[in-house]
């Protein structure tokens, strides 16, 4: 249900900006969050030293949440891209034709999956990096960092405090519904 009111919202919000209904780009990352119970679905990140889950989010270029799903935090980024879009196209063919991603999602067996949705779904998944030391803004890569921006200015994504991760999922739909909800008033 959380699902469905966050995708009726951001189809108004992209609508009031000059924008179609569906996205036909969008960004990914993933974030790893320390779990505060004893949740069912814990692994360790060996790259960020975090116990706890990890989440997965697929943003538009204007930065609002298209899909989520939340892991343990042992789960590869290029699986849990593979989940995230799986739980995309549940709802069948949809507009999104390009995704940008980072170094962690540079994989010859993920682009090979990629290449067989092809015929369905036709999606271009671009790696984009920095290249050189310190902060470099990376071409709409930002969109998706900004989207985990807003998801931290609320106190209860801080940690994650579910002990299911669909309950996870749901708050971070809840989140968006708040800030869509905010635009649109």
């Amino acid at each position: 249900m959380w699902a469905k009111l966050m995708e009726v919202l951001r189809q108004h919000e992209r609508r009031r900006q000059g924008r179609q209904a569906e996205p036909s780009a969008g960004s990914v990352d993933s974030q790893s969050i320390k779990t505060a119970t004893q949740a069912t679905e814990v692994g360790f990140d060996g790259g960020k030293q975090v116990k706890g889950r990890k989440r997965h989010l697929l943003v538009d270029t204007l930065g609002l949440l298209v899909a989520v799903v939340v892991t343990a935090a042992n789960t590869d980024d290029r699986v849990g891209l593979m989940l995230l879009l799986a739980r995309y196209f549940v709802g069948g063919v949809k507009r999104l034709r390009k995704l940008w991603v980072d170094g962690g999602y540079q994989a010859e067996w993920l682009t090979q999956w990629v290449s067989e949705l092809k015929h369905t779904h036709k999606i271009d998944l671009e790696v984009t990096g920095h290249e050189g030391k310190g902060f470099q803004l990376v071409p709409w890569r930002w969109a998706v960092e900004r989207s985990f921006a807003w998801l931290l200015n609320d106190r209860r994504h801080s940690r994650d405090y579910e002990r299911l991760t669909t309950n996870s999922e749901a708050l971070i739909q809840l989140s968006m519904i708040r800030i869509l909800l905010k635009r649109l008033a």
